[in-house]
C-alpha cells in the first residue's frame, strides 16, 4: 500500500478538473477517484493525470496493471504538474480490449518547467481499464 503523503496537497481548484478538459471536477475526474471505473482508455490516463495532480498515489497505484504496478509511489514534494495535452488515441473504446493514448503533461520541478511525453498502452483487467506502461521504441 502506498504511503500517505505528509505534506499539504497540491492547490488545486475544486471548480475545474486538472485533466484540462475545462469541465468541473465533480463531473469529469472525480467519479474515477471515488470508485467508477473510466470508461475509456483515453478518460483513464486523465483521471490518473489528475491523481498525480492532487497527490492521490492510491488511485494511480490502483489502475495500474497488477503485472507492471510497482510496490509504491512516492509523491516528490518539488514538482507540480501543470497542465496536459492529450496528442492522439488509438483503440481504448467502449468495445476495445487495448488502447494507446499519447500525451504531453507539464510540470514545475523546483519552479523550472519541464514536459514528460508519451505514449501509454492501456488494457481491460477485468472489466476495467488499467495502465499497462509507455509503448517502447522497437530495438
Amino acid at each position: 500500500m502506498a504511503r500517505r503523503s505528509t505534506r499539504r496537497p497540491a492547490a488545486v481548484d475544486t471548480d475545474r478538473c486538472p485533466c484540462g478538459l475545462g469541465t468541473a471536477y465533480s463531473e469529469c475526474c472525480g467519479p474515477a477517484h471515488a470508485g467508477r471505473a473510466p470508461a475509456t482508455a483515453e478518460a483513464l490516463m486523465r483521471s490518473r493525470y489528475s491523481a498525480f495532480v492532487r497527490d492521490d498515489a492510491a488511485y494511480v497505484l490502483n489502475s495500474w496493471h497488477p503485472d507492471t504496478r510497482p510496490a509504491d509511489v512516492e509523491p516528490d514534494p518539488n514538482l507540480r504538474w501543470v497542465g496536459l495535452d492529450v496528442l492522439r488515441s488509438s483503440g481504448g473504446g467502449l468495445f476495445d480490449a487495448e488502447g494507446t493514448v499519447e500525451f504531453r503533461a507539464h510540470y514545475r520541478d523546483h519552479g523550472r518547467p519541464g514536459e514528460m511525453h508519451e505514449q501509454s498502452r492501456f488494457l481491460r483487467h477485468n472489466g476495467t481499464w488499467v495502465y499497462w506502461g509507455p509503448v517502447l521504441p522497437p530495438r
